[in-house]
């Protein structure tokens, strides 16, 4: 990976992939700062922090290219966005991904992040086909934070 780098485009093709919800995506994207992470000029990553809380910033959507994952890039777009949230003066970051994404919630854990709560049902509340990873359904959304010095 080259660079990250805040853009005024974001990639929604690339955010579907962590949400598929179109609606989902089109709620949060133009209220937060979307960055993404360049190889040879192509975009391969991208997350968007947005501003949720006084002192509270959240990482509502973080993705990497299939054929780009396991290469380090979830790692440095999370410490790009927890050193960002730290320069902008934030005192918590948040992260939320479902529950059968267990490959997400240990990246997650990895970088500093700590199980904070579950919200239930999320997904069957808040989606409108049911999401399955794995083959299983994803029903919660676990919730992950940890507190920026």
């Amino acid at each position: 990976m080259d660079t990250i780098v805040r853009t005024c485009t974001p990639p929604r093709a690339l955010l579907l992939l962590a949400d598929e919800s179109e609606e989902s995506v089109a709620d949060y994207i133009d209220r937060g700062d979307c960055y993404t992470a360049l190889r040879d000029g192509a975009v391969v990553g991208a997350y968007v922090l947005i501003h949720t809380r006084p002192f509270t910033a959240e990482v509502v959507n973080i993705a990497v290219e299939p054929a780009c994952q396991r290469q380090g890039i979830g790692t440095a777009l999370l410490r790009h966005a927890i050193r960002t949230a730290r320069e902008r003066g934030f005192r918590r970051l948040e992260i939320g991904t479902g529950d059968s994404g267990k490959g997400q919630i240990a990246l997650y854990e990895r970088c500093g992040f700590v199980r904070c709560g579950v919200d239930r049902d999320y997904f069957r509340l808040h989606y409108p086909a049911p999401i399955f990873e794995n083959g299983v359904e994803c029903r919660h959304m676990v919730r992950l934070a940890m507190r920026l010095k």
